[in-house]
């Protein structure tokens, strides 16, 4: 995957054109680099007994008021409890007024909403606000951590992430995470709410490609009852269900061009409205996206919008393979071990403890074209397979292991055998036979494992959920749960 491009999406010329521009909270860290950081906050100065008083935010929108839950509180007689608002736009910040008595003025001039320039004075009744831009620059250079949050790595490339991520957490910014398949983007955006201030509101986790396209307003907007065929109540969507907190929506790059304008529209307006529904709900979510396909590539192909991808842009970081951090094994392999329910035995000492020299040979010789979550499965499967305290190079799969794998008989760990009326059957009907018992046995086990989720043993299987569906409808096997709620608990 071609790391993201720092210049692409920003508007040429943007301070030239616009008088009232702001530099954007910015960060496009691909670990091909150094980088910096620009961490974009408003400052507001206030005078209070002759003696002048910085407030500085970060986020997307101050509340300004009388009133002693606003995030500037301003003691003046002739200031309403709700007075006005700054909303972060894109690059600039825009004065509203909230209906006050005695007005909101910028220069001395009335506003009803107006761009905010550096320098200029806010009048509130007889009180008067400077404003300014302020932008915070900081090199990235690599933590001193090997582990933050869920995240597991002392890699050069992911001790820098860990610096971008501890200074973004706490931010209102919107972060796009890429990376291929498997490399743990789940678990990027769990540690960010984790270490946010939102840490104590819901995180909501809606997998874009998971989703048939005709339901996918409803599942993130909501929908009122009777809106179409099916909807027997007013549901919640995921916006709702997560204001105060993070709405997670993995691979953005599947979601429908004709959806677009309207999960832009929810960002930029800070509200949603149910399908079948004209009134609009104010929410207050915080946006973290993730996909594995290139959005620069993907807007250039005409798939994906640029106003979207421009307004998502905000802070993106790129998790980088597992092959081009494959110093990162011993550590992974030591938490897997330690941590993973699999290699538990009933007094919740472990089964394994280690790896042989042999296998480790084996395991760091290997391209890990699945990431951390080959990795996972591959430790999950060597546990089982083990005889002993170190895991072997025989307890590896073929594929690892750079062998041809043998067919094996579905629900057994031998070799398939041909019997007789395989011999008797032609090639083709004998093949089928057996492509037929793997599979349907290859799904009943997922599921399984799965307790019945859909969503999570088609990711675990690495096939649309979709064409997962079918093989279940091809075999007659009965649906599981089709609700994807749950973490996945994929360590980077």
């Amino acid at each position: 995957m071609t790391p993201p491009d720092p210049n692409f999406g920003a508007p040429p010329g943007a301070a030239k054109k616009f008088p009232d521009y702001v530099p954007p909270t910015k960060v496009h860290y691909d670990g091909q680099k150094p980088a910096t950081l620009h961490l974009r906050k408003c400052k507001l100065v206030t005078q209070v007994g002759g003696r002048a008083r910085e407030h500085t935010f970060d986020k997307g929108t101050i509340t300004v008021g009388a009133m002693e839950d606003n995030d500037l509180v301003v003691s003046d007689d002739t200031v309403s409890r709700y007075h006005c608002k700054i909303v972060q736009e894109e690059t600039s910040y825009l004065l509203v007024d909230l209906g006050s008595t005695n007005g909101t003025f910028i220069n001395r001039v009335r506003i009803k909403e107006a761009y905010l320039k550096p320098g200029c004075t806010i009048g509130l009744g007889n009180t008067e606000v400077k404003f300014h831009a302020a932008d915070e620059k900081l090199e990235i250079l690599p933590s001193r951590k090997e582990k933050l949050g869920r995240m597991v790595g002392r890699h050069v490339k992911m001790r820098e992430l860990y610096t971008v991520l501890e200074k973004i957490a706490p931010t209102a910014t919107t972060v796009v995470i890429e990376g291929e398949t498997g490399t743990g983007k789940e678990v990027v955006a769990q540690t960010i709410h984790e270490l946010s201030t939102r840490a104590n509101g819901p995180i909501m986790v809606f997998d874009c490609g998971a989703v048939p396209d005709n339901l996918i307003e409803s599942e993130l907007f909501g929908h009122e009852k009777g809106s179409f065929t099916g909807a027997i109540m007013t549901r919640q969507g995921l916006f709702e269900m997560a204001h105060g907190g993070t709405l997670f929506l993995d691979e953005l790059g599947e979601l429908p061009l004709d959806l677009q304008p309207k999960l832009l529209r929810a960002l930029e307006q800070r509200e949603i409205r149910r399908v079948g529904s004209n009134k609009p709900i104010k929410v207050d979510v915080r946006i973290i996206a993730a996909t594995n396909r290139n959005l620069e590539d993907e807007v250039r192909a005409g798939r994906f919008r640029q106003d979207l991808f421009y307004r998502l842009s905000v802070v993106r970081v790129f998790i980088p393979p597992l092959r081009d951090r494959i110093d990162d094994l011993a550590v992974l392999i030591k938490h897997f071990l330690h941590d993973g329910t699999y290699n538990k035995k009933s007094d919740g000492s472990q089964k394994v403890t280690g790896v042989s020299r042999a296998a480790m040979d084996v395991l760091a010789a290997y391209k890990w074209p699945g990431n951390v979550r080959e990795l996972v499965n591959t430790m999950e499967r060597a546990i089982s397979f083990s005889e002993g305290e170190l895991i072997e190079p025989r307890d590896l799969p073929e594929t690892v292991r750079g062998e041809e794998a043998a067919p094996r008989r579905p629900g057994t760990s031998g070799p398939i055998s041909v019997g007789s009326a395989d011999v008797d059957a032609t090639f083709k009907d004998a093949k089928e036979r057996w492509v037929s018992t793997f599979e349907r046995d290859y799904i009943l086990t997922l599921l399984k494992k799965n307790k019945g989720n859909i969503s999570h043993a088609a990711r675990e299987a690495d096939i649309d959920r979709k064409y997962f569906r079918k093989l279940m409808k091809k075999y007659g096997i009965e649906g599981g749960g089709d609700t994807d709620d749950e973490a996945d608990d994929t360590i980077v």
